[in-house]
């Protein structure tokens, strides 16, 4: 059955993929996985997600235990997708009216923008149908990223890889442009059938945690989602705070810096498939382009894509954070048009990035 699933998963465009048991309820595994979550969030860790708290009707944290929204399960099947491109890196050098797009939200087919949940949930249905016939009557349920469960934790003990200081999940073999998809199924896991947590290979490196701008990675595998440029960019409403905006540098809408210095990552092999091949258009873009976006092209280029989710405001308020760190006089116009428009959060964060840009250019900092 496992051989089946693995085979089913690769036929249908994963990269990898690979069986955890579901820890028995009051389990030590499962005990320990419920402290640090509930660590995590007490610490105020999860910023403003808070769909990370969803409960049952008795208060239980969906997330604390797989067993609290899925009573029936015993397995779970994890599928990997490999969506590092052929591309520069967003620590290579870049001009300074280009910003930057997290590799993940590149995805296109063709002309089309395409979104990684959509496109990896019909490769993951595929994977389910299997083993469902296989196994009739047997129950299962297919996420990607949208299920009440922590992902990485159970493609470490399914042996895909071990969680790297800069808490993602990262094989050897594939490096960490890793996208999971999961099943969780009420079949009993067979002797034989697991590999087993992978063995972590991090050693003394901590590229990850010296890089970060914004200090959000405050110890190995411990993360602070409020500092975390992928969270200001993507799920952080209203203004950034002023002392995350500088340390954002040219960050338009996620971030990759933890994974480009990795040396994991050196030799990583490029992936996707149909349905997600990189957009040129989208690497190092323009920030002149960006900001001249009305509603209309916006929706053009991004409908269908993980930038529709955030729209065209928070973009617009984190290309004009980019303006301000470039130094750019260039940006000067489009930047007082914003400072005087409607949008308050705009306009405020567009009055910063115009004084960033008026105090580069009277200390000398402007090339």
């Amino acid at each position: 059955m496992r051989a089946r699933i693995v085979a089913r998963s690769l036929e249908a465009g994963f990269h990898a993929a690979a069986i955890a048991p579901a820890p028995e309820s009051g389990s030590e595994g499962e005990r320990l996985l419920r402290e640090r979550f509930l660590a995590f969030i007490a610490q105020g860790r999860g910023a403003e997600m808070h769909y990370l708290q969803r409960a049952d009707e008795q208060g239980n944290m969906l997330r604390t235990s797989i067993h609290t929204a899925f009573p029936w399960a015993r397995s779970v099947v994890l599928c990997a997708f490999n969506y590092n491109a052929a591309a520069s890196r967003s620590i290579d050098p870049a001009g300074k009216s280009e910003g930057w797009i997290a590799r993940y939200a590149w995805s296109g087919d063709g002309e089309k923008a395409t979104d990684y949940h959509n496109v990896l949930l019909a490769k993951l249905r595929a994977v389910e149908q299997t083993i469902q016939d296989a196994a009739p009557g047997v129950q299962t349920r297919s996420y990607v990223d949208t299920g009440p469960l922590v992902e990485r934790h159970f493609a470490q003990l399914a042996g895909l890889g071990w969680i790297g200081k800069n808490t993602c999940v990262m094989s050897q073999e594939l490096g960490s442009w890793l996208l999971l998809g999961v099943i969780v199924t009420s079949l009993e896991v067979q002797s034989g059938a697991v590999l087993g947590p992978a063995a972590d290979r991090c050693g003394s490196c901590t590229r990850c945690i010296d890089a970060c701008p914004t200090d959000a990675l405050i110890a190995p595998r411990q993360m602070d989602a409020g500092r975390c440029i992928a969270y200001l960019t993507i799920e952080k409403k209203g203004s950034i705070p002023e002392e995350m905006r500088a340390p954002m540098g040219r960050q338009i809408f996620g971030c990759d810096i933890c994974q480009d210095v990795c040396p994991w990552n050196r030799k990583s092999p490029v992936g996707g498939d149909e349905g997600m091949h990189a957009r040129d258009e989208l690497i190092n873009p323009s920030l002149h382009w960006i900001a001249e976006m009305g509603n209309a092209e916006f929706r053009a280029h991004f409908r269908g894509s993980p930038l529709e989710r955030t729209g065209r405001k928070r973009l617009h308020r984190n290309t004009a954070i980019a303006m301000g760190n470039s130094g750019d006089v260039t940006f000067l116009p489009k930047l007082k048009e914003w400072a005087a428009g409607d949008d308050v959060v705009l306009a405020e964060t567009a009055t910063w990035a115009i004084a960033e840009i008026q105090r580069k250019s009277s200390e000398g900092l402007l090339c």
